[in-house]
């Protein structure tokens, strides 16, 4: 077996792009750009290799949009490492693993009318600046980061006070921390 490590999202994305892994593992909260963005660059690169993210974020809040990126698996750190073992078992076998509440959750979305949460209807790259500003970071802070324009990252926050209806960045803060959108 062979194993490595990345430090960082850009690492990530190197050895997903240089080398051939039977499997990656993803924390979602890792340094530099988005675990979700990194998950779907890395799906956009390696479609045929699993990915299974393992991060401390609620299965609440990250496990549908890991899912629909494209991960096999969504598993919370807090899980036994028997279940993680599990996990990577099915993932490397060429199934999707999700825990069993995670599966009676989406269960019950299938046959019921329910409420979504407001910030499931942003897109990764709007969740991803409603993160940064959660962390008190500016918007030039974000545009450099990011590689984007002040300008741009202003409408992205304009749309995400606009579908969230929240007006304030500490509006938007609470809300975050209140879902564990960020640490």
């Amino acid at each position: 077996m062979v194993i490595a490590e990345a430090t960082n999202s850009r690492e990530a994305l190197e050895q997903a792009l240089t080398q051939e892994w039977s499997i990656i593992i993803l924390e979602i909260n890792i340094p530099g750009h988005s675990g979700l963005a990194v998950l779907e660059e890395m799906k956009r690169l390696r479609p045929q290799t699993p990915v299974l993210v393992l991060t401390a974020y609620s299965e609440e809040e990250f496990a549908i949009r890991s899912l629909t990126l494209g991960a096999s698996g969504f598993l919370n750190k807090s899980q036994t490492s028997v279940e993680v073992v599990a996990a990577v078992k099915k993932v490397l076998a060429g199934g999707k693993y999700v825990s069993a509440t995670l599966a009676e959750r989406l269960a019950s979305n299938l046959y019921s009318d329910v409420q979504h949460a407001p910030h499931e209807a942003l897109s990764s790259r709007e969740l991803q600046v409603l993160q940064m500003i959660a962390k008190g970071r500016a918007i030039k802070e974000i545009a450099a980061e990011l590689a984007l324009s002040d300008k741009t990252v202003s409408t992205y926050r304009n749309r995400i006070s606009k579908k969230m209806g929240l007006a304030t960045n500490v509006a938007l803060t609470r809300y975050a921390l209140k879902h564990l959108l960020v640490d």
